[in-house]
């Protein structure tokens, strides 16, 4: 274990933290405490969440077993895919804190994602093949339902252009550290509270890009369709006059999509790697005591 590592609990208590965090914003579309959604509930986010947290935390472990440990004790727990992208995005986080050999979470980010080997792509093939993620299909190249013929970041460069949780593993989780994290610090500088911080990063993220869960459900005209509204969603946000009427207008968006069955769930996922990252980061940014 290196100077600057962070502990397995500390890991799997950010994990817990940021998904409990995600699941108190009414993040329009998804499910949270507000609302259940899609055959969902909170609850069942939740008990996902603490399922999943010790492989996700595991010390001595690698990105494909982190990934396949959580989805599988998910399905474990709660019976269906609540939290395969969640997973796919806070492994690689988990994995540069666990192993972190300076202060700078995105360095050690994209150290570990040059790391990644075919074993990591394998275990996670197998995941993904598990949760079975709704509008899932074949792939032309690297198929998750065929052996794992490549690394884990070369199978998701190859995803990328159809999948924004792929795209961060191309790119280095640039959603994450740039747009993420800077929204979160500003919406804090302006002392928005935890759940409205959270709602203000979703938002944004849901206005940045078309959401692929719901491309890959119901089209890209569909989740361009979201993202217009919800670039309007956001800009009335910022004129909201304090966190009641925001969450206002959040919970009207809210049910607006859930009658179109529309779940912007990349979105989501996206959100609570923000919140993670934002943890372990302050975690690494602690001054660390000499011998």
């Amino acid at each position: 274990m290196t100077a600057f590592a962070v502990a397995p609990e500390d890991i799997a208590s950010g994990f817990i933290t940021a998904c409990e965090a995600e699941l108190n914003a009414p993040k329009p579309g998804n499910v949270h405490v507000f609302a259940d959604g899609h055959g969902m509930s909170a609850a069942d986010f939740l008990a996902s969440a603490e399922a999943a947290a010790p492989f996700i935390a595991a010390a001595h472990s690698s990105v494909g077993a982190r990934i396949e440990g959580a989805v599988d004790a998910t399905w474990a727990r709660v019976g269906q895919n609540t939290n395969l992208g969640i997973i796919l995005l806070c492994a690689p986080l988990a994995q540069a804190a666990a192993t972190a050999q300076s202060a700078d979470l995105r360095r050690e980010t994209r150290r570990v994602l040059q790391a990644l080997d075919i074993k990591d792509a394998a275990a996670a093939f197998r995941a993904i093949s598990k949760a079975r993620p709704a509008g899932l299909g074949a792939a032309p190249l690297h198929d998750v339902h065929a052996p794992a013929e490549t690394t884990l970041l070369e199978a998701m460069r190859a995803a990328a252009g159809r999948d924004r949780i792929a795209w961060q593993y191309a790119n280095g989780f640039a959603d994450i550290f740039d747009l993420g994290l800077e929204t979160l610090a500003a919406a804090r500088r302006r002392d928005a509270d935890q759940p409205l911080a959270t709602l203000i990063l979703y938002a944004t993220l849901l206005a940045a890009f078309p959401d692929s869960h719901i491309a890959r459900k119901h089209g890209r005209a569909a989740a361009e369709t979201v993202c217009g509204e919800a670039a309007c969603f956001e800009t009335n946000l910022k004129s909201a006059q304090g966190r009641d009427a925001a969450f206002e207008l959040a919970l009207e968006f809210d049910r607006a999509l859930k009658r179109r069955g529309l779940n912007p769930g990349t979105s989501a996922d996206l959100t609570v790697a923000v919140l993670f990252a934002d943890y372990l980061a302050a975690i690494l940014a602690r001054p660390r005591k000499n011998g």
